[in-house]
């Protein structure tokens, strides 16, 4: 199975191929480029590097949110526009979802992204079987302190909303640091996610692909 992924839900961009377990081609970008001027050749150069053609992709993959209103609906507009001719399936994964299938090891990943005035969107779960342990919510950084101070396992923050998250609790026992090369999303990982998306029956049409 290959599949086509492509992230732009945050402040960076990113593409990735995955045909069955192998991971043939990854690009994340972080150059301060508006995803608008970047996907669409970061995706020619992956199909090309990878020797294939949108009729060789089973599945495309991408952010559906939450993230950035303006990044989300160009990475959705270039997946559909390479979809609709062939009506291949698509795979609309959870940007906080995809922020935590980046990581394994022991220990719990809160995924924030930034929604400014202190607030970010959240969700957490088990680093070794990615159990979802908190819904994808928009939630004030001061009201996650509940779940930090009671978390029973090492803590991660990830996303671009982490450094909010340090600002605040980097200092409480147990939180350990990311380093923020590290943090943001991987199209590599939105892949992932689409992949256990397909398997379980949960990708849909293009034209049923929503933020």
């Amino acid at each position: 199975m290959n599949i086509l992924a492509v992230d732009t839900a945050g402040k960076t961009a990113g593409v990735a191929l995955l045909q069955d377990d192998r991971l043939l081609y990854e690009c994340y970008l972080d150059a301060g480029m508006p995803p608008s001027e970047t996907i669409l050749p970061l995706i020619d150069n992956c199909l090309k590097f990878c020797h294939l053609t949108c009729a060789d992709i089973d599945v495309y993959g991408v952010n559906a949110g939450p993230g950035s209103f303006t990044g989300l609906r160009i990475g959705l507009a270039a997946v559909k526009g390479l979809a609709f001719p062939r009506e291949t399936l698509c795979a609309p994964v959870s940007t906080l979802e995809a922020l935590a299938a980046a990581h394994t090891g022991e220990g719990t990943v809160l995924c924030a992204l930034d929604a400014r005035r202190a607030q970010v969107y959240s969700a957490a779960f088990d680093l070794a079987t990615h159990e979802r342990l908190m819904d994808d919510d928009a939630r004030a950084v001061a009201d996650l302190a509940q779940f930090v101070e009671n978390c029973k396992k090492p803590l991660f923050f990830v996303g671009d909303g982490a450094a909010l998250c340090y600002n605040k609790y980097g200092e409480i026992p147990g939180v350990l640091a990311v380093p923020p090369a590290l943090r943001g999303g991987r199209a590599a990982a939105v892949a992932l996610v689409a992949k256990q998306m397909a398997r379980h029956g949960e990708t849909v049409l293009p034209e049923a692909l929503l933020p």
